[in-house]
């Protein structure tokens, strides 16, 4: 067996069943987005169900619902028999997960739904199933084949059953005006957080730890500067402080192999013009991108006016954790 062609096989078959599924999405859709904005306006949240490995599944989308701002919970069918139904409350909103449509364990669980008064948005590949019939509404999943050679192991099913939970999760993001703060807010306690919370005034360096210099200084003052503020660049600068340049250990090393007695050359002549600058109020993830994109390892932050405020330096964000 070719491994690796098989291996393509699979993900092909699976692939195939992502672009059905995708062009089964109807105006159903649309109307689960809505049911679920509902819910969550009355105080409700979602709660996710299935068996197997769609329990598994659930899981993930319950998680994903969760941290894209829609509280959801995972609700074990057989559990919810033996008093987990409990977490079920009449304001939420159910998504039962079953291929078959046919789970003993999961239609046994809509009786007590249904006294509940719950909607139950059910996600099957079987229309005419017991799922399908007894649920509300309805978002197909139907698969031509699964990716398993017998036809038995849910694969190219479950993976179609992940995807669209992930387009509920962001179709509601969206909606929902969600935005990347209120994601970080959900993430207090991981680099996620801190990058998108945190702002620039925050891990910025000034006072005593900000390198500057006047334009017409020597380079050897400008090393003194940094030795003092145990920075790797000094900000150029005229009488007023707006920022003229930027001059780093990097540039110094670079002139003292091509530049003779670089130490009393003026820094006007060596440093960077018009450097790249960051606002204070601009977010740590900013930081990230420019030094991804510009590939540089400190940024000058200045005011409205140019006035430089402080310094950036990339040695200092692995301390904070975001890097």
């Amino acid at each position: 067996m070719n491994f690796q062609q098989r291996a393509q096989e699979v993900i092909n078959i699976e692939i195939a069943g992502m672009e059905k599924v995708r062009d089964q999405i109807n105006g159903d859709f649309s109307v689960a987005i809505d049911w679920i904005l509902t819910t969550l306006k009355n105080g409700g949240k979602v709660v996710v169900t299935g068996v197997g490995k769609n329990f598994h599944i659930g899981q993930k989308m319950a998680a994903t619902f969760t941290s894209t701002g829609t509280p959801a919970v995972l609700l074990h069918p057989i559990e919810a028999m033996h008093g987990d139904f409990g977490i079920v409350g009449e304001k939420d909103i159910i998504i039962a997960l079953s291929y078959s449509g046919a789970s003993d364990e999961l239609i046994a669980l809509f009786p007590a739904l249904k006294r509940r008064g719950v909607k139950i948005i059910g996600m099957t590949g079987d229309l005419s199933s017991p799922l399908g019939t007894q649920s509300d509404l309805i978002l197909p999943i139907t698969v031509d084949k699964e990716a398993c050679p017998f036809g038995m192991a849910p694969t190219t099913s479950t993976t179609v059953t992940l995807a669209l939970g992930d387009a509920l999760a962001i179709v509601l993001l969206e909606a929902r005006g969600f935005k990347k703060e209120d994601y970080a807010k959900l993430h207090p306690g991981g680099a996620i957080g801190r990058t998108l919370l945190l702002r620039v005034s925050d891990v910025m360096r000034t006072s005593d730890r900000l390198a500057k210099v006047v334009s017409g200084s020597k380079v050897k003052d400008a090393v003194l500067a940094m030795t003092g503020a145990r920075s790797g660049c000094v900000a150029v600068v005229d009488e007023r402080d707006k920022l003229l340049g930027i001059f780093t250990d990097g540039d110094l090393r670079r002139h003292l192999l091509t530049t003779p007695n670089v130490t009393e050359a003026t820094i006007d002549s060596v440093m960077t013009h018009s450097p790249v600058t960051l606002r204070r109020d601009q977010l740590a993830v900013d930081i990230l991108k420019i030094y991804e994109k510009k590939n540089i390892d400190d940024l000058m932050v200045v005011d409205d006016f140019g006035v430089i405020v402080g310094a950036v330096d990339i040695q200092d964000l692995p301390k904070l954790k975001i890097l």
